[in-house]
């Protein structure tokens, strides 16, 4: 397996980490995995500190303050092209993800695919434990952002994705100022809209067992807001 570094963005998730982290290495035993903690009051970057004095493949990156998710995921991406990684993983630290996946999704991305998603939303993905106004959410995002940003990808919201390292080095990554779903959006879109050959891997989403979901509704009008503005804007353009 080429060299693949895990990113695992946590904040209060001292009840999942650890087992994330055992599926983790029982289906990618080869891979490196970074988790990247946002002081957690909880204690996971302690635990997390725990985990990788026992697994040398484990690294922790302790920032000061919560400062969401697309800034951790920023910081893993910095790493990992430091490093030489072949291959970033993005996965959710709640086990809504399934790391048994990822052996799929990899193999995608070495057959030639800039990006994977781990999609709930093409045929044989689908999401278990959800509400159903989660789920309308959800679609009505993904819609919404595939209509305004003419996008093909079913799942642009999606959070569990697999990214070849140089692509991500062809992603202005300093521009890139959103968080939480809206993250997601534009990492993607600007792969898409540059030519990146971009693949979706059906996946079953499970709402998380512990802890508490960080979706709030601030990030959905983040989303709502971002995404019109650039719609509009890259309609703009193409008047012009």
């Amino acid at each position: 397996m080429p060299e693949t570094l895990v990113i695992v963005p946590t904040y209060n998730e001292i009840e999942s980490l650890e087992g994330l982290v055992g599926r983790l290495r029982q289906s990618v035993p080869l891979a490196d995995i970074l988790v990247v903690d946002d002081s957690s009051p909880d204690g996971t970057g302690a635990l997390a500190d725990r985990l990788a004095a026992t697994d040398p493949g484990i690294r922790v990156l302790h920032r000061t303050g919560k400062q969401g998710l697309g800034k951790a995921y920023l910081a893993g991406f910095e790493q990992a092209l430091a490093d030489g990684y072949d291959f970033v993983v993005e996965i959710d630290a709640d086990g809504s993800h399934d790391p048994d996946d990822l052996p799929g999704m990899l193999e995608l991305a070495e057959a030639g695919a800039d990006l994977v998603i781990g999609s709930r939303w093409v045929a044989g993905g689908e999401v278990r434990n959800w509400p159903w106004i989660r789920q309308a959410i959800s679609k009505a995002g993904n819609w919404y952002a595939r209509t305004m940003l003419r996008s093909r990808i079913r799942d642009i919201t999606a959070g569990f994705r697999v990214f070849r390292a140089s692509a991500l080095r062809d992603v202005d990554l300093a521009g890139v100022s959103s968080q939480g779903y809206c993250f997601q959006v534009e990492v993607a879109w600007n792969l898409e809209r540059t030519g990146h050959r971009i693949a979706e891997h059906p996946i079953t989403f499970v709402e998380r067992a512990t802890g508490r979901s960080k979706m709030h509704a601030g990030i959905v009008i983040e989303a709502l807001l971002r995404v019109t503005a650039w719609g509009l804007a890259a309609a703009l353009r193409r008047s012009r």
